[in-house]
């Protein structure tokens, strides 16, 4: 996670000079963008809250969201990561939602999206989504290059 504080940091510096706060839906990431979050001391300024969402359960019970929100909608794809960041900031009353979901590997998902894939999403007064493609099979890697990625594109979007 070492390699993700210098991201996070640079989020929660943001976010703190501008009184602004951050809700966190992540999937194949797997909490390590809380994590990292988490980990700058004083994060209790702007992280509200996260959710790993890993399931279709998980998705219903933590998001609220619903059979109808995702009809014509899959896992993985960008229409369903910015859905995830606009649920979570909704549902935390954040300024912001970030969101990841993807296929960390070693195998791809069952969507046809090779290990390695991630879309990356921000909510709020901006919003922007991002496919990442890493090309590699390594779960641990992918899942630290997933949360690393949406470090990179909330920085661009705070900016």
């Amino acid at each position: 996670m070492d390699m993700l504080l210098p991201g996070a940091r640079a989020i929660g510096e943001r976010l703190k000079a501008r009184g602004e706060t951050v809700a966190v839906a992540e999937s194949s990431a797997g909490g390590l963008v809380c994590a990292a979050l988490l980990a700058v001391p004083g994060a209790s300024a702007y992280f509200l809250g996260g959710a790993v969402v890993y399931t279709k359960a998980a998705r219903g019970g933590l998001l609220g969201i619903t059979d109808a929100e995702m009809a014509g909608m899959r896992s993985s794809s960008e229409p369903y990561a910015m859905l995830l960041a606009r649920k979570v900031r909704a549902r935390m009353g954040a300024d912001w939602g970030f969101a990841e979901t993807g296929a960390a590997g070693p195998s791809g998902n069952r969507y046809g999206d090779a290990a390695g894939h991630a879309c990356l999403a921000v909510s709020g007064p901006v919003e922007r989504v991002i496919t990442l493609e890493t090309g590699a099979p390594g779960r641990e890697a992918n899942m630290r290059a997933f949360a690393a990625a949406l470090f990179r594109l909330a920085a661009e979007v705070l900016e």
